[in-house]
């Protein structure tokens, strides 16, 4: 056996490894959220991208309970923030007291220090705490009186809101929107049969969070090491890069489109594919990974023209024209 054969297999055990992990989280969180796997799925390549998940959906679908199950599969140190109207961005970031018996200022650090932060509700607290998450999840660090500190390896912010036509609700700034790596959504069961299943397995748990009892399928190591091999071991062919390109491009010279993607939105959709690229124990990266992605990547950070959300146009609809008229590259594997 040659050595470019034993690395090609060894390559392959890898692949598989790693593809078998992500299968088992998806596997291990639809325990307790029943149906979606999509959802499931794309969540999963989100957080293995580095980047930070927006779910939008009305109230009582889920979300809170797929991203709570979520973190504890992975083995991650994670912390609830429920947003009112009246949380202060101390809340969430900390501030420094006065420590009496020291003589001096103590640092009491606030949720955010942790791996992975639920940001319940997030669009019921008013944009003033709204950006008080700005820096870290951009950076990874918060600043505290003038004093910066790293946040932990990994961080992500997995939060939830409410339709803004709800009431007592504040939209996000655009600029928040824009930190946000995807936005999701639930929505209601698929089918009968998994509506009823929803209603046999709150039987069988006897609790409204099944999530108590939840065992990680794998370290928080384990999970840095999936994030490390998206980023250095997938590979993504420069017609694939440049297809990306022309679908961002694309949506910022469409007719109805005011504001179009930014080049983070591009990075997302890079990152993404390449995230669900190694789920399916690839090691490239197919126009398809990047195609199902585009909506969740895109649409959030579009600002439609008034006249065409008057007509009830969305940014939506408008991203999968985009994908339809944009033809795929035919080459994407490192030997084309």
């Amino acid at each position: 056996m040659t050595e470019t054969t034993q690395q090609t297999e060894t390559q392959g055990k890898a692949l598989h490894a790693q593809a078998a992990a992500c299968a088992a989280i998806v596997e291990r969180v639809g325990q307790c959220f029943v149906g979606k796997r999509g959802v499931i799925k794309k969540l999963l390549a989100g957080s293995l991208a580095g980047g930070h998940v927006l779910f939008e959906d009305y109230p009582g679908l889920g979300k809170t309970l797929l991203v709570k199950a979520f973190g504890k599969t992975i083995g991650a140190d994670y912390k609830r923030v429920q947003f009112t109207p009246d949380i202060l961005p101390s809340d969430i970031l900390g501030t420094k007291v006065w420590d009496q018996s020291t003589k001096t200022f103590r640092l009491t650090q606030g949720p955010v220090f942790t791996n992975v932060l639920l940001a319940d509700e997030i669009n019921r607290s008013p944009p003033k705490t709204q950006s008080a998450l700005l820096e870290s999840m951009e950076e990874r660090q918060v600043t505290i009186d003038g004093e910066t500190l790293r946040l932990p390896d990994p961080f992500f912010v997995l939060a939830t809101q409410n339709p803004i036509e709800q009431e007592g609700t504040y939209p996000l700034p655009e600029a928040q929107m824009d930190r946000f790596g995807l936005r999701l959504s639930t929505g209601y069961p698929d089918t009968l049969q998994h509506e009823g299943e929803i209603l046999a397995r709150r039987v069988f748990w006897k609790k409204d969070d099944p999530t108590e009892t939840l065992k990680p399928v794998l370290t928080l190591a384990q999970f840095r090491g999936l994030r490390q091999a998206v980023e250095n071991e997938v590979f993504i062919h420069e017609e694939v890069i440049f297809y990306i390109a022309k679908l961002v491009r694309a949506m910022r010279e469409h007719p109805m489109i005011e504001v179009g993607p930014s080049p983070r939105g591009s990075l997302a959709l890079l990152k993404v594919g390449r995230a669900m690229a190694m789920m399916t124990g690839r090691d490239f990266v197919i126009p398809d990974d990047v195609k199902m992605f585009a909506v969740d990547a895109l649409a959030h950070r579009c600002i439609l023209k008034v006249e065409h959300v008057l007509e009830g146009a969305t940014a939506e609809r408008v991203v999968r024209e985009v994908v339809e008229a944009t033809p795929p590259p035919s080459r994407y594997r490192a030997d084309e």
